[in-house]
């Protein structure tokens, strides 16, 4: 079976630097998608509470464990918590809810999803709520005065330690941070702060951001490893921009480095991350491509290689939280 490397956590923790990603998962068919995603080998899955399909994942987590595949301890979850719920009495609630979704004994990895409060949505109510309202003009819940130094706190009382050896969160993190954000986070938080999950492609290399991160012992995770190809067919104002742009595959400097190194583009999108020790998390639907993602740790490029992939960079970005706490108008 193909070795994936791993990178160690702050919270001593290791994370497989490459894991595969429930976003846009069919509730009915992640149960499958995640367990033939273990059999296949990898170990690091990537979901979170708005996904809509964590209960659906920890199926298939245990249809695996079950049949012998792997041990719990053997994978590594992250899941994450949504905006509306970052109130401490709501944030350690939904915590326990998430853990409850997944019921495979405790989560690897909890995000704040984003740095975001809007107003609490009574799940009972409304399960999964979004940031928009239906005309994409502004977001659809108001903002809270809930300050993060709270919401990380609440956290922090469900982290599995010596004393607390039922705690069902072994590492916190953050997603979506920026770096002033995390500075701030660095200087209260009592748990560390063990990973930071952000927008990362050759479009939107963000080297000063990963650089704090990593200097500061916070792991970095990139989403939107393939730029565009991710939200090319998503709905709303946001993505225009995602359609008019030349596919990460198709981009000539990607083709030529994939040739010389017979690996596929996805494959040297992937690597570019990893080799910088950044973790990636892309999804797929065809099993071949996710084969080919797991084995994507299995060639080196050269300085200059990584190099003209960063110098695609031109700030393009898909996932903005700066948009989501103002109105907007398309």
């Amino acid at each position: 079976m193909n070795r994936v490397p791993t990178v160690k956590l702050s919270s001593g923790y290791e994370m497989p630097l490459v894991g595969f990603g429930i976003w846009k998962v069919p509730r009915e068919e992640c149960a499958d998608a995640v367990y033939n995603a273990i059999k296949m080998g990898y170990r690091h899955i990537d979901g979170a509470h708005n996904y809509t399909n964590s209960l659906e994942a920890g199926v298939g987590v245990r249809r695996a464990i079950d049949e012998g595949i792997v041990k719990r301890q053997d994978l590594f979850i992250t899941s994450k918590l949504w905006n509306t719920y970052h109130r401490y009495d709501i944030a350690i609630q939904m915590a326990k809810n998430e853990n409850e979704k997944w019921n495979v004994g405790y989560i690897d990895l909890f995000l704040i999803h984003f740095p975001i409060a809007q107003q609490y949505i009574d799940p009972n109510v409304l399960e999964f709520p979004t940031f928009w309202s239906d005309d994409k003009a502004k977001i659809a819940y108001p903002l809270e005065r809930v300050p993060l130094s709270e919401t990380w706190s609440a956290l922090e009382t469900l982290v599995q330690t010596k004393d607390r050896p039922d705690g069902i969160l072994r590492s916190l993190g953050v997603a979506n941070f920026n770096g002033q954000l995390l500075y701030d986070l660095l200087s209260y938080a009592k748990v560390p702060v063990a990973s930071l999950q952000i927008e990362h492609h050759p479009y939107l290399v963000q080297p000063e951001l990963v650089k704090m991160a990593q200097e500061n012992g916070v792991s970095v995770t990139a989403y939107s490893s393939f730029g565009p190809l991710s939200y090319v067919g998503l709905d709303g104002f946001l993505f225009d921009n995602a359609r008019a742009m030349t596919p990460l595959f198709q981009h000539p400097t990607v083709l030529n480095i994939a040739r010389s190194h017979k690996k596929t583009p996805a494959q040297v999108l992937l690597r570019w991350a990893t080799q910088r020790n950044i973790a990636v998390i892309p999804k797929s639907n065809s099993l071949d491509r996710l084969q080919e993602n797991l084995e994507c740790c299995s060639f080196d490029m050269t300085r200059e290689e990584l190099a003209q992939i960063s110098r695609l960079d031109n700030g393009t970005r898909f996932i903005d939280p700066g948009l989501f706490g103002i109105h907007i108008h398309a």
